[in-house]
C-alpha cells in the first residue's frame, strides 16, 4: 500500500526579491514539505533571512523592499489581493535571532500578546492557552509559578523558548526561525534543538542557521543559498554526505564562507 503523497506547505516558484535597486534573491524555486524541519544554510548575505521573511510577508514591511514570483501556502497565493498579511502571520509564525520578549509584559501576557493582536482571546481560555503554549515550548515547568514575572526576567534560552511559545499560542501551521540559537549558550541551544524535534510532529518548520552541524542534527531537508541563488536543495543526509554541486561541498567542508 502506497503512503499518501507529501503535502507541500510552501511552494516557491521563481522568487525574486530585493531592496531598492539591489536584487537579493535571484529566481529561487523550492517546495517546503509539511511537518518536517527544513534548514536554510549559506554564508552571510546570501539571502537566507530574506527568503524566510518573504514566506510570511515580513519582507514587505521594509519600505524599499519588493518581491516577484509565486509563493503558495497549501495551494493558496500568499501574495494574493485577498490575503490579509496580519492573518497570514498568524498562520506562519516567526522567531527571530535575538530573543525579544516584550519588556513591559509578564510571562503570561507575552504568551498571549500575539493572540490579542490577531484576534480575541476566548473567554475563560486564557490559562489553558498559556499553559499549552508553554508546555509545547518546554518551558511550563520552569515558569508555572512565576507567570506574573516580567518576560525579561528569564535567561536568554528561556526567553527564546518564551518567544516560541508566543508564536505557538496563535496556533500557527508553520514556524519560521531565523538563527534562533546564535545568541545562546550550548546548553540552551541543545534545549531548542530538542524542542524542534518535538514540534516537527505537528508543525512545518523552516530554520535559518549558520551552524551546519545544527542543520545536520535538526533538519530533514536543507537548502543551500549562495549569493542569492539556490545552489542545492534536498534531503539533509544527502546534501552533507554526497552534495551534488561542488560549491556545496566547498561550503560544508569550510573551503569558503
Amino acid at each position: 500500500m502506497k503512503s499518501p503523497p507529501e503535502i507541500t506547505a510552501f511552494g516557491v516558484q521563481g522568487l525574486v526579491a530585493g531592496f531598492g535597486d539591489k536584487e537579493v534573491l535571484h529566481g529561487v524555486s523550492l517546495n517546503i514539505p509539511a511537518r518536517k524541519v527544513t534548514a536554510v544554510i549559506g554564508p552571510s548575505g546570501c539571502g537566507k533571512s530574506t527568503l524566510i521573511r518573504c514566506l510570511n510577508r515580513m519582507h514587505e514591511l521594509v519600505p524599499s523592499a519588493w518581491v516577484r514570483g509565486t509563493l503558495r501556502l497549501d495551494g493558496s497565493d500568499v501574495y494574493g489581493d485577498e490575503v490579509d498579511p496580519v492573518m497570514l502571520r498568524r498562520r506562519v509564525g516567526m522567531v527571530f535571532q535575538k530573543p525579544n520578549p516584550f519588556p513591559t509584559m509578564s510571562i503570561r501576557d507575552n504568551v498571549l500578546s500575539g493572540l490579542r493582536l490577531t484576534g480575541r482571546v476566548p473567554r475563560g481560555e486564557t490559562e489553558r492557552i498559556v499553559q499549552k503554549a508553554l508546555e509545547q515550548a518546554a518551558l511550563w515547568d520552569e515558569v508555572k509559578d512565576r507567570l506574573d514575572d516580567p518576560g525579561t526576567s528569564l535567561s536568554g534560552g528561556q526567553q527564546q523558548r518564551l518567544c516560541i511559545a508566543r508564536s505557538l499560542a496563535v496556533d500557527p501551521e508553520v514556524l519560521l526561525l531565523d538563527e534562533p540559537c546564535s545568541a545562546l549558550d550550548p546548553v540552551a541551544t541543545a534545549r531548542i534543538e530538542d524542542l524542534l524535534g518535538a514540534l516537527r510532529e505537528r508543525y512545518t518548520i523552516v530554520i535559518v542557521t549558520h551552524n551546519m552541524q545544527q542543520a545536520a542534527r535538526v533538519s530533514s531537508l536543507t537548502a543551500f543559498l549562495l549569493a542569492g541563488d539556490l545552489v542545492e536543495f534536498g534531503p539533509t543526509s544527502d546534501l552533507f554526505t554526497a552534495p551534488g554541486d561542488p560549491r556545496t561541498e566547498d561550503y560544508i567542508t569550510g573551503r569558503f564562507g
